[in-house]
């Protein structure tokens, strides 16, 4: 079965809520914001996806990139049902309340939840602020995990971010990053070719987070 969950009660940085989702919104951005999709390949099996999939979901592309993630508040987790119709394609008078599911690891650390919000603090020097961020949706599929946050503060940059692993049918694990942002306007935007640089290696540290290859 197929889950997805949203979470828009709370105030974010910009307007384009769920930008990652959709492909016009990639393809043709808003003045001002630049889209960007890379993807890695993590290995293929069940296990390797499994494996993938808790770390993700555990904030491990952050913490694998470069962050210390403090201040992290629960979310409601609450999934969306979708609408149920009659036999005769009408809309129920009644529909089905969400479904409140929250997910946890083995040791009981608890999966990112729609809603949730949190800071991310980088680690390495000169690498900015910290970032408050707040989960606009969550995906929860058999073969397709992941989640997107937005800013939900004052940051170098303004937009969403969205990180989703999915096992394809020739049994191969990927790893997508999405992003859609805004740089920050007025003086700094001299300083945006080291921006964009920054930018560049910090995606490059979020594709090996979750890698084999490139243990943490």
């Amino acid at each position: 079965m197929s889950r997805r969950s949203t979470f828009t009660d709370q105030s974010v940085t910009y307007g384009a809520i769920g930008a990652t989702l959709d492909p016009d919104f990639l393809r043709y951005p808003p003045a001002g914001f630049r889209p960007a999709e890379d993807t890695v390949k993590l290995g293929s099996g069940a296990e390797r996806f499994e494996r993938a999939a808790e770390a993700l979901m555990t904030w491990g592309v952050q913490r694998g990139s470069g962050f210390e993630v403090v201040d992290v508040a629960e979310g409601t987790g609450a999934q969306y049902t979708g609408i149920a119709y009659d036999a005769e394609g009408a809309p129920l008078s009644e529909q089905p309340a969400p479904r409140i599911e929250q997910r946890f690891t083995a040791d009981g650390t608890a999966f990112i939840a729609a809603g949730m919000t949190a800071t991310l603090k980088p680690t390495r020097r000169f690498a900015g602020k910290p970032t408050p961020v707040l989960v606009v949706y969550v995906i929860d599929e058999p073969d397709r995990v992941g989640f997107a946050y937005g800013t939900a503060g004052p940051a170098r940059e303004s937009g969403e971010e969205s990180f989703i692993l999915e096992r394809r049918d020739d049994d191969s694990v990927w790893l997508t990053v999405r992003s859609i942002l805004q740089p920050a306007g007025g003086l700094r935007r001299i300083a945006a070719p080291m921006r964009r640089r920054r930018r560049r290696e910090l995606v490059k540290r979020q594709l090996r987070a979750l890698h084999p290859a490139f243990p943490s």
